[in-house]
């Protein structure tokens, strides 16, 4: 596993992350060689202040939006900068057994865009047998990943949930996924990318354990880090 930072998307999306967040986030982004993950609107100053692989999540946290006006905040997203877009998926209609609804909708948003697109499906408030019929959704519809959590709902990514997500699509395993420890076991279950507030620990401890040494804690600039934004 010599690419984990490359698979890292540091993560700021609280709703009180400031630009000096989004700055700081970068700065960790650039220093260890990650992704980053961001607000839409903090686009045009992610794209003047480093060039980091950029993420932005849209129709976020709820994904309830109508399929015109996400695909609008898409094609912004795209227009702005954004390399990626993390899309939340419609869970009230996934539960509701309106699965062509749910996959009509996610089809448009990933065709209204050049960039790869990623399915957040929020796993935790998902049965098992709702885990596969999403995935299969996301997969028909020719989105580029499934992706755990945003959060900012009920618990995070498990080993479980992964498992059953990559039998369809990449995953992105995000929520809790705090350490390298917990980073190393989504992607021993099958995730290829993690998305994660404290990525630069996850960077630490991997290369720590690589090199046999103990990781050290540098001081941050975001007093959010751990606490308020949704990873």
């Amino acid at each position: 596993m010599d690419d984990i930072p490359d698979r890292i998307e540091h993560t700021v999306l609280g709703p009180t992350t400031t630009p000096d967040d989004v700055r700081a986030c970068l700065d960790e982004a650039l220093q260890y060689g990650m992704r980053a993950c961001i607000p839409p609107c903090y686009l045009p100053l992610a794209t003047e202040y480093a060039n980091v692989p950029l993420t932005a999540v849209i129709d976020f946290p709820h994904g309830q939006g109508q399929t015109d006006s996400v695909c609008q905040a898409a094609k912004l997203a795209w227009d702005a900068g954004a390399d990626e877009l993390d899309m939340v998926c419609n869970v009230g209609l996934l539960k509701a057994g309106e699965d062509d609804a749910v996959r009509d909708h996610i089809t448009e948003v990933v065709a209204s865009v050049p960039v790869p697109v990623k399915v957040i499906v929020e796993a935790p408030l998902l049965s098992d047998d709702e885990l596969e019929r999403v995935g299969q959704i996301v997969a028909d519809a020719d989105a580029a990943y499934l992706k755990t959590a945003t959060g900012f709902s009920e618990g995070g990514a498990t080993v479980h949930d992964v498992e059953i997500l990559s039998k369809y699509l990449p995953v992105k395993a995000s929520g809790g996924v705090g350490s390298w420890a917990d980073a190393e076991a989504m992607f021993e279950a099958g995730a290829e990318r993690i998305g994660a507030s404290s990525g630069d620990t996850i960077v630490r401890e991997w290369q720590a354990a690589t090199e046999g040494e103990t990781p050290t804690e540098p001081e941050t600039d975001r007093d959010d880090a751990d606490t308020d934004n949704g990873y």
